[in-house]
């Protein structure tokens, strides 16, 4: 996967994110637990895949092998301190 089609995906997801949100805030009573559901998923995945831009992005800052990284576990990312 290239930088490209990672932005591309990061760019799908955030569209989708948007719309859920949206439409959790035209239905004030909140968003039931398939829509909650689906938007930690969305969140886990974006996390994936900026860590994945971020890595691949410093491998090629020091002449590594970008093609080399790979997607790291959901519960791998999700714990790193921000």
């Amino acid at each position: 996967m290239d930088d490209k089609t990672i932005l591309n995906r990061i760019s799908e997801l955030v569209d989708e994110e948007h719309r859920l949100r949206a439409a959790a805030q035209e239905n004030e009573a909140g968003t039931d637990d398939t829509a909650r559901d689906r938007l930690r998923a969305l969140e886990e995945s974006l996390d994936q895949c900026w860590d994945l831009l971020r890595r691949r992005r410093a491998a090629r800052q020091a002449h590594g092998d970008p093609e080399a990284q790979g997607a790291r576990p959901v519960t791998e990312v999700e714990r790193y301190l921000q």
